[in-house]
């Protein structure tokens, strides 16, 4: 089942980034604003989850700064991504479903 919201820890875990980088990124970019739950703590929609996807890409794969990134957004914002190749975005429910095929499928070979 899908859920509408996700905690910190778990879009941390997804992502394969630190929770105080993910702070740190709200600081930076206003398209990432996850809500606050009554307790204070982050609920993070899928949109969110695929913004902070493609920050990863562009800062931690592509190497690009944070002011790099930012530039980058805004010249896409508006755009048409009709160039991108098929495949490029994969969803976040099948980025999550391949995390955990790969976590079964390292237990299974430390069983073997």
């Amino acid at each position: 089942m899908k859920k509408l919201y996700y905690s910190i820890g778990e879009v941390s875990e997804l992502a394969s980034v630190e929770p105080h980088v993910l702070r740190y990124w709200e600081t930076i970019f206003k398209e990432l604003s996850p809500r606050k739950n009554k307790a204070g703590n982050r609920t993070y929609r899928e949109q969110d989850i695929t913004f902070v996807l493609k920050l990863k890409e562009l800062i931690q794969d592509k190497k690009y700064s944070t002011a790099g990134a930012k530039k980058f957004l805004e010249q896409q914002q508006g755009k048409i991504s009709d160039s991108e190749p098929a495949g490029a975005d994969i969803s976040f429910e099948t980025k999550k479903d391949l995390k955990e095929i790969r976590a079964f499928l390292v237990k299974l070979q430390d069983k073997l």
